[in-house]
C-alpha cells in the first residue's frame, strides 16, 4: 500500500509518500511544497494544489493522511493555513483519494508511544521506522512522513486486530 502524508500549510507543505508490506516501510518521496509570500494568496493555494496533484499523479497512493489542525495564537494565520488545508484534501479527493486525519497527539502516540513526545522524539523514529541516514528538513517534512507512519500503524493495528 502506498500512503500520502501531508503536514498541512500555506508557506511551506511538507510531503511524505510511503510504501507499506507487512510491518516494512520503505520512502518514495519525501519533501516541502514552498509558495512565495510575495504571491497572491489565490495562486499560493493554486501551487499547492498543481504541485500536490503532481505528487499523487506520480506515487498514485490510496491514502492521504494529513494532520489536523492545532493553533492556539494567531488566528489570522489559523484561518490562512485551514484554507490551504482544504486545498490539499481537494487534490485527494479529485484523485479518489481515501483521507484519514490524526492529531498531533495521535501521531506522537503511533510512532513514539507517548503522546506527549518531544519533536526531535517523533523525528528520529521516523529516521528509525525508514532507514534515513538523518533527519528530513524542514520539519515539516519529518511530519508529514510521521503522518504517513501514524497511519500505517492503525492500519497494521485494525488488520492485527481483525484476525483475532
Amino acid at each position: 500500500m502506498v500512503i500520502l502524508g501531508i503536514d498541512p500549510g500555506l508557506a511551506i507543505v511538507g510531503y511524505g509518500v510511503i510504501e507499506c508490506i507487512g510491518n516494512r516501510y520503505r520512502p518514495l518521496e519525501y519533501g516541502a511544497i514552498t509558495t512565495d509570500s510575495n504571491l497572491d494568496f489565490p495562486n499560493r493555494i493554486k501551487n499547492i494544489y498543481d504541485q500536490l496533484l503532481d505528487v499523487i499523479d506520480r506515487y498514485k497512493p490510496e491514502d492521504l493522511a494529513i494532520e489536523e489542525l492545532f493553533f492556539n495564537k494567531n488566528v489570522k494565520t489559523a484561518i490562512k493555513v485551514g484554507q490551504a488545508r482544504g486545498v490539499e484534501i481537494l487534490a485527494a479527493v479529485h484523485r479518489d483519494l481515501n483521507i484519514y486525519e490524526y492529531t498531533p497527539l495521535q501521531i506522537k502516540q503511533a510512532i513514539v508511544g507517548y503522546g506527549r513526545a518531544e519533536k526531535y522524539q517523533v523525528q528520529e523514529m521516523v529516521k528509525l521506522f525508514l532507514n534515513l541516514k538523518e533527519v528530513p528538513k524542514p520539519d515539516d517534512v519529518a511530519d508529514a512522513l510521521a503522518v504517513a507512519l501514524c497511519h500505517a500503524s492503525c492500519l497494521k493495528f485494525k488488520e492485527d486486530f481483525r484476525m483475532r
